[in-house]
């Protein structure tokens, strides 16, 4: 369960919470959809890279800017492959390319030579974001939009030069038939970007493209029967009124049951779609749930799954640009997000990097058919060390801590158990809180309130004197029959900002129990 997810019923008498936290320098602030541009820096190569704040659970490359994971991952002959936007020449957004990295294990990477770059007047002004698709051969296509030397969003394609080459090293990218998808004139052209992975179905593939009309959001849905000739729908897959720019549009299948993923192109009589977009308002990522009608072309949410800022977010923290991959090796669907500075453009420079991309999660539907669920992904495990710190059977009073020692490094992952002998003491769940998003409910609650069962949790990044900490806690109420688990982070009570599932350094690390 995320931090700010949905409220959702549990009957136990225990919690299991597994946690890597993330800390932040200063609050959390959106993420730039449209970037800025700093000619004066975008150019400005590394001289050093500053260590202080930089990862050990994250994908992140030695040096310089990256954003977006919407290029995305793609399982291929036995590799992952991890494409980003990356400028390879300074530490702000500019120069970019699709950098590449392979992983057999989605945890150690190696680094390639850019997949795409600049060179061909269908994207001489930039290589911007997309996704890839294998078609049928096992013959892997990357999508993406390209700038033009019209300065404007066009779509193209680039193939693998080599498909014998296990790591995909080298990618062409055809004069012929680029690009593919050419705005006419009843399209935003400055506003027209981000293909997604491809589907089948009615003998046609199909992709959409994010895009805008003045303040309706818009998903244009293409067809092809040949993946080389596209037409544009007469309507679009899905729109919203007052949403603005759909950057980095998601779509794709879930099965109303169980944990495992489903193929991009997965069909069925119970299957669910998924519909994620970047909003460039908020510059977070919002995701429907509803019901892909495949003989008009058209998504619809369901009854209470909200289009815009009022809906779901995968992540209530920063992240941004997401994309998802079926993973065919463990048929489970992987979500990955980025994460971007607070420091400002001056001090990336200085520092030499900026951007990570986020933990790999496992997602799913949960139960109800209302949410998604999603957990970091097993193999995250494998960064864990031999001989962890434990504690055991420690009674939490009221109002009292206990100290989890001898952690003494920047980084923790954390696994607790809370038990309880017996959930009498929760509190009413208030009806009007049914149709809050949980950050509001956490809002409203605070880490101080004291309710009848809660707050309870960790502590975390805490100082010598507790002037300052995160609290990563919970609390518990009645609903009915059954019981309602709230899950919140607070920054209020310090000068970083936590986030569940996210890890960065600190000089000193403090875990306690509230």
């Amino acid at each position: 369960m995320m931090c700010g997810e949905k409220l959702r019923s549990s009957t136990a008498t225990s919690l299991h919470v597994a946690a890597f936290c993330v800390v932040v320098a200063a609050t959390i602030i959106g993420v730039q959809g449209s970037h800025k541009v700093y000619p004066e820096l975008q150019s400005l190569p590394a001289e050093k890279v500053d260590e202080t704040h930089r990862t050990g659970y994250h994908f992140q490359p030695p040096k310089h800017w990256i954003n977006d994971s919407h290029p995305g991952p793609m399982y291929f002959n036995g590799l992952y492959h991890l494409f980003y936007q990356y400028n390879p020449k300074g530490s702000v957004w500019g120069n970019i390319v699709w950098a590449h990295s392979v992983s057999k294990d989605l945890i150690n990477w190696q680094a390639l030579e850019p997949a795409i770059e600049a060179t061909k007047p269908f994207d001489i002004k930039g290589c911007w974001s997309g996704s890839a698709t294998i078609l049928p051969g096992n013959k892997p296509v990357i999508l993406y939009t390209g700038v033009d030397k019209h300065n404007r969003q066009v779509q193209d394609y680039a193939v693998p030069t080599n498909l014998s080459d296990p790591y995909l090293r080298s990618w062409v990218k055809p004069s012929k038939g680029n690009p593919f998808i050419d705005p006419d004139r009843s399209v935003n052209a400055s506003a027209f970007r981000d293909p997604t992975t491809a589907w089948f179905v009615n003998g046609e593939w199909h992709t959409v493209v994010g895009s805008k009309r003045d303040m309706v959001g818009v998903a244009y849905l293409y067809t092809s029967k040949d993946f080389k000739k596209w037409v544009r729908a007469k309507e679009p897959l899905h729109s919203a009124r007052g949403t603005g720019m759909w950057e980095c549009p998601d779509f794709y299948p879930v099965s109303p049951t169980g944990r495992r993923g489903l193929d991009t192109s997965a069909l069925g009589k119970e299957v669910k779609h998924v519909f994620k977009v970047s909003l460039d308002l908020t510059r977070f990522d919002y995701y429907t749930i509803g019901v892909y009608d495949k003989e008009k072309e058209k998504y619809v949410p369901d009854l209470g799954s909200v289009d815009s800022w009022a809906g779901l977010r995968y992540d209530y923290g920063n992240f941004y640009a997401s994309k998802s991959f079926f993973d065919y090796k463990k048929h489970r669907r992987v979500l990955w997000g980025w994460a971007n500075e607070s420091d400002g453009e001056a001090r990336d420079k200085d520092k030499g990097w900026a951007g990570i991309q986020l933990i790999p999660r496992k997602v799913w539907l949960d139960p109800s058919g209302k949410q998604l669920l999603q957990w970091p992904i097993k193999e995250l495990e494998m960064l864990r060390s031999p001989d962890p710190r434990k504690l055991n059977s420690k009674v939490l009073k009221h109002g009292r801590h206990v100290e989890v020692d001898g952690i003494t490094g920047a980084q923790a992952d954390v696994e607790v158990t809370f038990s309880f002998r017996s959930l009498d003491r929760a509190e009413p769940f208030d009806p009007k809180w049914a149709d809050l998003p949980a950050q509001d409910v956490c809002h409203q609650k605070g880490s101080t309130v004291p309710g009848g069962l809660g707050p309870f949790g960790l502590l975390t990044v805490a100082s010598e004197k507790l002037e300052e900490f995160t609290p990563v806690m919970f609390r518990v109420f009645k609903k009915g029959g059954k019981h309602v688990v709230l899950f919140c982070s607070d920054a209020t009570r310090k000068t970083f900002a936590c986030l569940v599932k996210l890890l960065l350094r600190h000089r000193e690390l403090k875990i306690l129990l509230l």
